[in-house]
């Protein structure tokens, strides 16, 4: 890619993160049904063939935004890990739980789940991506080694990480980072004995 390739695409992908910006902020006004593509042009401000340059229409829109953030989240796991190398849980700290540092940071998209009229498939798609992470990123072992059915710990345990963070979320962030991921590790040390990051 030459330098005008680069500064073409660094300017592509800069409005596409500004339409999708609009969006979010449009769902949380006046929710996703009634945004229309002249709401997020006008919000954005750009003209409607730039929108269409890069999107077909708002659903085109929507799924990139829900696809996109939640590729990040999956991607935001294995940071803190070495792959195939075993982790106890007596020795986690903040660092360990990346994957809630990305939720902070993105917290304006995700504080969509709090709206009734939201991004569609967020409400299904974001609990969905942690049980995934769960099933195809870590192998857990219990407590003691106690023999458990695993897909069914791995639905238990990502089901609960999902409550915990729709807690954490709809009560505005109200707990620091710091104490909301001391939350997570000390419950995490009542059933997990030692993790290991496997995604490659």
């Amino acid at each position: 890619m030459n330098d005008q390739q680069s500064v073409t695409s660094q300017r592509q992908n800069r409005t596409k993160e500004h339409l999708k910006l609009a969006l979010i902020e449009l769902i949380k006004e006046k929710g996703y049904h009634s945004v229309s593509v002249k709401d997020i042009v006008n919000y954005a401000a750009y003209n409607r063939s730039t929108f269409y340059v890069h999107y077909q229409d708002k659903i085109e829109l929507a799924k990139d935004l829900l696809d996109s953030m939640l590729q990040g989240l999956e991607d935001s796991v294995g940071k803190p890990y070495v792959a195939g190398h075993k982790v106890y849980t007596a020795k986690l700290n903040a660092s360990s739980f990346n994957i809630v540092t990305y939720i902070y940071v993105h917290r304006n998209f995700f504080e969509l789940i709090k709206y009734e009229d939201t991004l569609p498939g967020l409400l299904t798609r974001f609990p969905q991506t942690i049980l995934k992470i769960y099933q195809e990123f870590f192998i857990f072992e219990t407590i003691n080694n106690i023999p458990v059915n695993m897909d069914y710990f791995k639905r238990y345990t990502a089901y609960g990480f999902y409550g915990l963070l729709l807690k954490w979320i709809t009560n505005d962030f109200k707990e620091t980072q710091n104490e909301f991921i001391q939350e997570v590790t000390d419950l995490t040390k009542t059933h997990i004995y030692s993790l290991e990051y496997i995604k490659k």
